[in-house]
């Protein structure tokens, strides 16, 4: 089943069964989606995303950066990849974007993770967000800017797939289950050839 990215007046539950994945369509005005991403693309401290897979380490093309609440006088650290990373802390434009995303979900969250995708040959595969650090069932809130892309969740058991194309101001938020039950990613597509920036707001449990 695919789903075309449009303005929503209330969210809709994409997934069929064993989760949740409520898409809000886009939150915020196009110029005003457009401004964001440029405002991200030079402010934030962009890094190429580090893993170890079987021993072996492994630079991505795709670059990431992680912000989140001080706890204590000391930033989060936080471990996905078999790679430990260090939290920075907030910006003024993340902390506005963490409030609209906080209000229309109604959920809380102390960090991101955030993505920049240079055209569409850089994607995600298969996987899903089980890190032990993260909140069990907690909402993990996506913002898009950018470039519009396909994202995808594929039932582990069933196999069955639903996938949507994410424009720039949308929101999806996955929580309950759904990390359980679904494994989610970005496809590669030789038909896009813009950057896209991705906002993924989450809580680690400390």
């Amino acid at each position: 089943m695919e789903l075309f990215s449009q303005a929503l007046t209330e969210p809709i539950n994409i997934l069929p069964k064993d989760g949740t994945a409520n898409y809000f369509g886009e939150v915020m005005p196009f110029d005003e989606a457009e401004c964001y991403f440029h405002i991200l693309l030079n402010e934030i401290a962009w890094r190429c995303d580090q893993a170890v897979i079987f021993g072996k380490h492994i630079e991505t093309k795709r670059k990431v950066a992680w912000y989140a609440d001080v706890l204590q006088g000391k930033p989060f650290t936080y471990t996905y990849s078999n790679v430990t990373k260090r939290a920075l802390p907030w910006t003024q434009n993340l902390l506005a974007l963490k409030a609209l995303v906080e209000q229309k979900t109604a959920e809380s969250y102390n960090s991101c993770l955030l993505n920049l995708y240079h055209n569409g040959s850089e994607g995600m595969a298969w996987h899903s967000d089980g890190e032990k650090d993260l909140k069990d069932n907690g909402a993990i809130a996506s913002l898009s800017f950018g470039a519009e892309r396909k994202f995808a969740f594929k039932h582990k058991q069933s196999k069955e797939v639903v996938a949507l194309n994410l424009k720039a101001g949308s929101l999806l938020v996955m929580k309950g289950v759904t990390q359980k039950h679904w494994l989610h990613r970005l496809p590669p597509t030789k038909k896009v050839h813009d950057a896209r920036i991705n906002l993924t707001f989450r809580t680690i449990e400390k």
